[in-house]
């Protein structure tokens, strides 16, 4: 079905981690975009079957940008183009001859999306850097981890994904609605720094009101607080509850066969340490589906912890079809979800160059040109 970015039409020169997720939650959504792949990466041999679900819903182009020829394909492909993502460290693509300044100069309209760790400009803009380098620098790690312990490095959802390639697709957005209303494109400067620290815009408001200290695993959402953790249960697995409100608090109390009456006051913090020792003593007592029979589904605030293989078929996501049916290997279906527009995660993604000769045609190439920019190494 027709997303709402159908007609969109997106380049992207093939990069890791942020930039393929950003361009996938384009992809998502109905945009045409396609893989700028490095023509040394082409097989020789396309492999049989799926590529990479990585890449889904985007085709692929290998060309060589090292070529000038190649260099002017890619411009040429720009001409039609909606979007240009890239996410070289500052100056790269300049050199290669795809900057802001040359694609625009051949499509004003254009939005150039550019994704890199420390942003374009600062002094660390040319140094490398990883999703944990970016937490730890705006704060995030240093929040997370148990009481007198180290902090926890996290999977790279936040600084790579979420202050990274999800503020790209966001950013892109936002001004595909401005050039369609000022005909002028511009440059998206997308740091996964900058990405991170807009994430922890509430936590940056709590500190300054001491809602939230610096002292790890002792605060509200950190693991400090005992109606707001994770306990293992009799069989070794984990649940967690995060009941804040009073009444679904009470609740909690009551399903676990306390009395309210006789347990400290829930938001005593010097009483969390004594009240967090009996939660985990009573969650001790029954296996994790038994805490769900008891607990799932209602306003206990409760939900088992699974792995990512239990997740697949938990009956929620089965419900809501949180995961695309019918391929190869589990892809989790595009969001958010819209009404009437609501994207389509497109087809298994193929290998690189898969789609060289149909892009090129499209752009109204002959095959006589496209066989000659094959042969000079343009393109592959």
């Amino acid at each position: 079905m027709a997303g709402p970015l159908d007609g969109v039409k997106v380049l992207e020169l093939a990069g890791l981690g942020a930039l393929p997720f950003g361009s996938l939650k384009l992809a998502d959504m109905g945009a045409d975009v396609v893989r700028l792949d490095r023509a040394s990466e082409v097989p020789e041999t396309p492999p049989s079957g799926t590529y990479s679900f990585w890449d889904r819903g985007r085709r692929s182009v290998g060309v060589d940008l090292k070529n000038p020829e190649g260099v002017e394909t890619v411009l040429r492909l720009a001409e039609r183009a909606d979007v240009f993502l890239e996410s070289f460290r500052p100056g790269v693509v300049e050199r290669l001859g795809v900057g802001p300044d040359e694609v625009q100069a051949r499509n004003p309209r254009i939005v150039y999306g550019r994704l890199t760790g420390w942003g374009q400009t600062g002094p660390l803009a040319q140094s490398a850097g990883h999703s944990l380098n970016y937490e730890a620098i705006t704060g995030v790690v240093r929040a997370i981890g148990p009481e007198g312990g180290p902090p926890v490095p996290l999977l790279q959802i936040i600084g790579d994904f979420a202050g990274g390639g999800l503020l790209l697709a966001y950013g892109v957005v936002c001004a595909l609605i401005e050039a369609r209303q000022s005909g002028k494109g511009q440059v998206v400067d997308a740091a996964m720094v900058d990405g991170t620290l807009s994430l922890l815009t509430p936590y940056f408001s709590m500190a300054r009101t001491g809602m939230h200290t610096e002292q790890m695993g002792t605060n509200l959402f950190d693991g400090g607080a005992p109606f707001y953790n994770v306990y293992e249960t009799r069989d070794g697995k984990y649940v967690s509850v995060a009941p804040i409100e009073p009444h679904f608090y009470a609740l909690l109390v009551e399903k676990l066969g306390l009395d309210l009456a006789s347990l400290p006051d829930q938001n005593d913090r010097s009483a969390w340490p004594e009240l967090r020792a009996r939660f985990a003593e009573v969650f001790r007592e029954r296996t994790r589906d038994e805490w769900c029979e008891l607990l799932e589904g209602t306003d206990a605030c409760f939900a088992p912890v699974l792995s990512f293989e239990e997740a697949l078929s938990h009956p929620h996501h089965v419900a809501r079809e949180a995961f695309r049916s019918g391929a190869a290997m589990p892809e989790v279906a595009p969001s958010p979800r819209l009404s009437r527009t609501p994207g389509d995660p497109g087809g298994s993604p193929a290998h690189p160059g898969a789609d060289t000769d149909a892009v090129l045609r499209e752009l109204g190439l002959a095959d006589e040109e496209i066989s000659r920019l094959r042969s000079c190494g343009a393109v592959k």
